[in-house]
């Protein structure tokens, strides 16, 4: 785990990362974005997992949010659960793509849980060509702060999004929200799955991981979204 030797956002601290494949620099990139009061260490068990299932396929960054949130830290200041405000977003994901453009032209996948698939979906938002695809897990995109959303932003990226029956910590308007744009208006090559689960990862919704990070990183990595399809699965 190492901090990069320079913040260059001020009162933002330097990005703290945790990696799984380290040295694989010629591989592509699978950034994994924890949740809201927890921090790198939550979702390193994941990139464990992914790299178990998918060996030697990609490196895997876990990356501590930037701001302290309790014994943890988050991604921006909200207004409410799933609602960032556009200011403080906008200074995080400047300070995230500092650190990502570090990753030297390779390919760079974005998994988000919770809070941390609010902040992935404003980075693939606010940048749909920078990355080469994006999963939404048990969480919203940023709708209303400050990046567009409109019909077509997304078109041809590779997205999951993944979501419980029972999630009861996102509000269930921004579930459903994100749930009907990344199926239809944003044009992206959507699988979807849902299971009844809560606001957790699940095996099922892990499987899912697996399977559509599989997919998508058998892609011609050149930086390209490829022509690969992606149909839309669960309800």
């Amino acid at each position: 785990m190492s901090p990069a030797p320079t913040d260059t956002h001020g009162t933002l601290p330097a990005p703290v990362v945790a990696r799984v494949g380290g040295g694989r620099t010629d591989r592509p990139l699978v950034v994994l974005l924890h949740g809201r009061g927890a921090d790198e260490s939550s979702v390193v068990a994941l990139g464990e997992a992914l790299e178990t299932a998918l060996p030697g396929r990609a490196e895997y960054a876990a990356v501590r949010a930037p701001l302290a949130e309790g014994a943890g830290f988050a991604w921006f200041a909200n207004r409410g659960i799933g609602r960032p405000l556009p200011e403080s977003l906008r200074s995080t994901m400047d300070w995230f793509r500092t650190w990502a453009d570090q990753a030297g032209g390779r390919p760079v996948v974005l998994v988000g849980f919770s809070g941390g698939a609010a902040f992935a979906g404003g980075l693939a938002l606010d940048d749909p060509a920078r990355w080469a695809g994006l999963a939404v897990l048990l969480g919203t995109l940023p709708f209303d702060a400050g990046v567009p959303a409109d019909a077509g932003r997304l078109e041809g990226l590779p997205v999951l999004v993944a979501q419980g029956e029972q999630d009861r910590v996102i509000p269930a308007e921004l579930l459903a929200r994100t749930w009907e744009y990344l199926r239809g208006p944003s044009g992206a090559r959507t699988t979807s799955h849902r299971d009844a689960g809560g606001h957790l990862l699940t095996p099922g919704t892990v499987r899912a991981l697996v399977g559509w990070l599989d997919e998508v990183l058998g892609q011609d990595v050149d930086g390209s979204r490829g022509a690969t399809s992606a149909a839309p699965a669960g309800s």
